[in-house]
């Protein structure tokens, strides 16, 4: 009886610092779950504005913004394509104006565009611009008004910029771009002078500010690079100014939010120096520069580098990296370990969605997937878990008779397991096998924009973020917020419940503590799950009521699992 108590005891602490300390375990290890895209007041929803990116709706940073594109209106190329629109600054030749016009800020009808790029001048500044390193060749400065070819740059229609210096080098910048998020920059040097000149061309992403997104363990925010045939996730804002250059063959660099990139991409078979660099004043900076040509006179010299801004969705950074042979651009995606289970999840579930038109259902299909595939394994499980409960006498019998000589008590057991054929080990397995899949779908969930904004049914508007509906202020009819750790969403707590009527299926244990724990275990996890994404407790209540659903099938097969354990 005592040891039975203070096994409750031990559990009842543990149990405690879980639901204590997992907070600021999660905010380490795991990044919260996106914020919620509604809220309910008054018994009804109400999109939340959203506070993780720069909104162009600020009064302020639309004042800002007007009156900087509005004095370089006459000295700007528009850009138009399926999923951009913006426009280029002739001065300086930047690509300093794009919006996102696929992607809103939130989930509301007149929502504005997701803004990635905006003017030097502006609260949120943040562009990228081409030209070539002064090695005594002189090249147009940051004040250079270009001369443009044309007024539209879009899909199959590009533009080139023409400026010269007093030298007798002309210069010429032709951009083009694609249907999707990459532009390509072929940089032109005609050398008219009598003598030559080193020609290195470069380019440089500069932005004003950090992400809002939060930088964490599990997921890069921030700067970001591919060199040396690896991804480098080491690099945050606050160590930009201790970074060191890097030289290599192949690769990129840029900055990384949570689902937008922009990313410096030299031709892929030429050697180029890069690096990040936190100017005074002036927020952060990616730059690139290839090794510098020697030019001579009256030739030309032509070199080519791609610049991509917008969503990472993984078909098209796959596709780039595939099809454009731009290394490890689908690394812009922070997988981590599991990406080799993360990825087939990724495109399984995705392909569900396009079937069906529901992120939700789709999860649900996951499950019912996932869970058919380990049924044998479960079936295992099961077996084992009845010829552990039949030798459950000899093992009590064997711990009393050797309870002072703990190692001969060990070497019995174990002698026991193998004389009836049983593995301890193997009720585990299922439960291990989960284990990553649960990771793997919550990276999935954390990670890609594919997840963004997508409702499943009635008040869930986002899967990827926890459930805003919560009964402590009666869903909403009180005027009042709840704190985040009571907070608790009507999802999470269905959680609970499945997670209970599992347990109440699995056998009965012999230790009364154990009975205990097992009893409040549930209820642990719903708060420890709650401030996950709507999409991972989806999948886990779809599992739990699976695994009860085989349970009823296997009990019919053993039933000497229900039977008491003789003693």
């Amino acid at each position: 009886m005592k040891n039975d108590n203070r096994n409750f005891i031990t559990f009842a602490i543990i149990a405690a610092l879980i639901l204590f300390g997992w907070p600021v375990i999660a905010n380490k290890l795991f990044p919260p779950a996106n914020p919620p895209v509604t809220k309910i007041e008054g018994g009804k929803t109400k999109v939340v504005p959203n506070t993780t990116a720069p909104s162009p709706t600020t009064p302020a940073r639309v004042r800002d913004l007007k009156a900087v594109l509005g004095e370089s209106a006459g000295q700007r190329v528009a850009i138009d394509t399926p999923t951009l629109k913006g426009s280029i600054n002739l001065k300086g030749a930047r690509i300093d104006d794009l919006v996102l016009t696929q992607y809103k800020e939130t989930i509301a009808k007149d929502s504005p565009p997701i803004r990635l790029l905006s003017p030097a001048g502006t609260t949120d500044a943040y562009y990228a611009q081409f030209g070539w390193q002064d090695n005594g060749l002189k090249p147009p400065s940051a004040d250079t008004v270009w001369t443009a070819n044309g007024t539209l740059l879009a899909p199959g229609k590009p533009v080139t910029l023409t400026a010269a210096n007093a030298q007798g080098q002309r210069f010429a910048i032709e951009l083009s771009v694609d249907d999707q998020y990459m532009f390509t920059i072929r940089q032109t040097v005609l050398n008219a002078a009598g003598t030559a000149v080193d020609v290195a061309p470069a380019g440089i992403v500069s932005r004003a500010t950090p992400s809002k997104d939060v930088d964490s363990w599990t997921i890069q925010i921030g700067p970001m690079s591919v060199h040396d045939s690896k991804a480098d996730y080491d690099l945050n804002y606050n160590k930009v100014a201790e970074s060191k250059p890097f030289t290599t063959t192949g690769g990129w660099l840029g900055f990384t939010d949570k689902y937008w990139l922009t990313a410096l991409v030299p031709d892929q078979a030429s050697t180029f120096a890069g690096e990040f660099t936190a100017p005074t004043g002036n927020g952060y900076a990616a730059d690139y520069a290839r090794a510098k040509t020697s030019l001579a006179p009256g030739k030309a010299l032509t070199q080519t580098s791609r610049f991509f801004a917008g969503s990472k969705e993984v078909r098209i950074l796959d596709g780039y990296q595939d099809n454009a042979g731009i290394a490890l651009f689908g690394k812009a995606l922070d997988w981590g370990w599991f990406e080799v289970i993360e990825k087939p999840i990724f495109y399984y579930l995705h392909w569900l969605f396009r079937m069906i038109g529901n992120f939700g259902v789709a999860i649900m299909l996951l499950t019912v997937t996932i869970r058919g595939l380990i049924f044998p394994i479960a079936q295992r499980q099961f077996a084992s878990m009845a010829s552990m409960r039949a030798i459950q006498p000899k093992m009590k019998a064997l711990q009393e008779r050797y309870k002072d000589d703990k190692q001969r008590q060990q070497q019995e057991i174990m002698k026991l397991y193998k004389e009836e054929k049983v593995n301890p080990l193997a009720g585990c397995l299922p439960t291990l096998i989960q284990i990553p899949i649960m990771y793997s779908l919550y990276k999935v969930l954390m990670l890609t924009i594919e997840m963004r904004h997508q409702p499943f049914v009635a008040w869930i508007k986002d899967l990827s973020a926890p459930d805003p509906l919560t009964p402590i202020n009666l869903f909403g009819i009180l005027d009042f917020v709840p704190p985040h750790f009571i907070a608790i969403g009507v999802v999470p707590i269905l959680l609970g419940i499945s997670m209970w009527l599992q347990f109440r299926m699995n056998p009965a244990p012999m230790d009364e503590a154990q009975k205990q724990v097992f009893a409040l275990m549930p209820w642990v996890l719903m708060f420890v799950m709650a401030p996950f994404a709507v999409g991972l407790q989806v999948y886990w209540i779809t599992s739990n009521l699976l695994t009860v659903l085989q349970q009823k099938v296997l009990y019919a097969r053993h039933p000497a699992l229900k039977q008491p354990v003789v003693k």
